[in-house]
């Protein structure tokens, strides 16, 4: 063989080499501008989802206490009628019902909505829960216990959302009963 020829062969086997390199280069590109389409849907699908979450947030935010807030409009609207009520002695007795019914449908609303009070005259001080403004000697309630609420605390479901302000009880000063 000749220089010559083998140049050509050489040559023919550097084409047969190339073309399969050429074709595996094309697939391998048309591959990766697939998944750059498919990246780019999902990364466009991601910000669509962000948006609508936020803006459902704002609106939550925003809008979330209409049911409580639809309830307690019930009880406000119970009120009024109750001061409109021109009190006679007659009448007393009836207001005073009337209040009632309208403070316990006001606790029902407020329990409806996960909103309860916390149990605490009588229990131990917990500083979880309360408050203490002052302590008073007692012998009704030992002493470290609640003898007084002053304000009642409350809880939305499990998170104290307002404490208690409470007078506690301390022992008894000697001579006294």
């Amino acid at each position: 063989m000749s220089e010559t020829e083998d140049k050509k062969n050489a040559a023919a086997e550097a084409q047969d080499n190339v073309t399969p390199i050429k074709s595996e280069l094309e697939t391998a590109h048309d591959e990766a501008a697939k998944w750059k389409n498919e990246f780019l849907y999902l990364k466009a699908e991601f910000e669509n989802f962000k948006r609508n979450t936020i803006k459902e947030r704002s609106e939550l935010l925003k809008f979330g206490a209409e049911r409580v807030a639809r309830d307690l409009l019930d009880v406000v609207d119970n009120f009024e009628r109750a001061l409109q009520v021109k009190l006679t002695s007659e009448t007393m007795q009836t207001f005073k019902v009337g209040i009632e019914m309208t403070a316990k449908e006001l606790k029902e609303a407020l329990t409806k909505h996960g909103i309860q009070e916390v149990p605490s005259e009588g229990l131990v001080f917990n500083p979880a829960h309360h408050e203490a403004i002052s302590s008073e000697p007692t012998t009704s309630v030992p002493a470290g216990h609640v003898a007084r609420v002053f304000k009642k605390p409350y809880k939305l479901h499990d998170k104290i959302i307002r404490m208690g302000q409470v007078v506690v009880a301390a022992p008894p000063a000697n001579g006294q009963a």
